[in-house]
């Protein structure tokens, strides 16, 4: 139980950082080049593990494998994390990491209209008090950069969108989630090295230029990938990307799902502390007390989730609505686990 505690202690520093890490490399990379470098490496950090976990089931990837991998890649790496990467260029990174990591309640949402899942009244309550505390924070009676609260936001929407996507497609293909998301990084990485090249053809990016779109006319893939910013991307790609999610599998493989979700119920509060640390950036009262607003619905869900887990472990139980609130609560516990 210590490795794991140990684990979770790891994983959320890692993802708590993230937002800081990349608004560092804002200024020498382009947004959209920086997310295919570091989802490439962190696709080939997770690759062993992956083939380890294929081996044991004695799986081999088919086709349709490698369909679901394209669909969810686009879904996660080219829209989300593209929102994601952009709106951290023109916002504070203590915004969107807060905003992200509201996800979970978009995911929630997700199961119900897509999978018709049942939501458990824990889940119910946190998604309503984690809305109260996104509009604390958006605050649109006063807003200050829209914009950078559209793309976090429409990131959060999105990416709760991939994870239940991707939670029915590895459910129905027989993956586990860290295999889902090493190839899901591979496609998504490939995908988008096939968008920037798309990019460099002279009409394509004059008409991109011409419409207002600089930033995703001809993007380059190796500008600036050298010495000068080896142990930014090492960061980027390797401990972040790579490693945060390698320990966040290492920890639900120690214990449970409810308890690893930990990582993801503490990077709200943690990462503007460590953006306000490391950048200066200034937290406004109003966003400290949405930090604070969803940190208990947070609480609300983590506490929901471990009563479940008790509950479906007693055998007198009814295992068909059991089944249905585990379903809810993994889906809440890892879909903020790609951020």
């Amino acid at each position: 139980m210590k490795k794991a505690y140990l684990y979770i202690a790891i994983s959320t520093l890692m993802f708590s950082s993230m937002e800081i890490a990349l608004k560092m490399a804002g200024s020498a990379f382009n947004p959209i080049q920086l997310n295919l470098i570091r989802f490439f490496i962190g696709a080939v950090i997770l690759l062993p593990f992956a083939l380890t976990a294929l081996k044991q089931a004695g799986r081999k990837l088919v086709g349709a494998d490698w369909r679901l991998f394209a669909l969810t890649g686009f879904v996660c790496v080219i829209v989300s994390m593209s929102l994601y990467q952009l709106a951290i260029t023109v916002d504070q990174a203590s915004t969107v990491a807060v905003l992200f990591s509201c996800n979970p309640v978009f995911a929630l949402l997700f199961s119900y209209l897509i999978l018709h899942e049942r939501l458990g009244r824990a889940n119910l309550i946190s998604v309503v008090i984690s809305v109260i505390g996104l509009l604390i924070i958006v605050n649109p009676t006063h807003l200050t950069n829209g914009l950078g609260l559209v793309l976090a936001i429409g990131s959060a929407i999105t990416f709760g969108l991939y994870s239940i996507v991707s939670r029915y497609g590895s459910v129905k293909r027989g993956l586990n989630g860290l295999t889902m998301t090493c190839f899901t990084f591979f496609a998504g990485a490939f995908e988008l090295l096939l968008i920037a090249w798309l990019t460099k053809i002279p009409a394509i990016a004059s008409g991109l230029k011409a419409v207002g779109l600089r930033q995703f006319a001809a993007i380059p893939i190796l500008v600036n990938v050298n010495m000068t910013y080896f142990w930014l991307l090492f960061f980027i790609g390797v401990c972040v990307t790579g490693g945060g999610f390698a320990f966040y599998f290492l920890a639900m493989e120690q214990t449970d799902v409810s308890t690893a979700s930990l990582v993801f119920f503490i990077k709200p509060g943690l990462a503007p502390i460590l953006a306000a640390l490391i950048l200066q950036e200034k937290i406004l009262p109003t966003t400290i007390v949405g930090i604070v607003v969803i940190l208990i619905g947070s609480v609300v869900t983590f506490v929901g989730n471990r009563f479940r887990e008790r509950d479906s472990a007693m055998p007198d139980g009814d295992d068909t609505a059991d089944q249905s609130e585990k379903s809810v609560s993994q889906t809440t516990a890892v879909s903020n686990s790609k951020d």
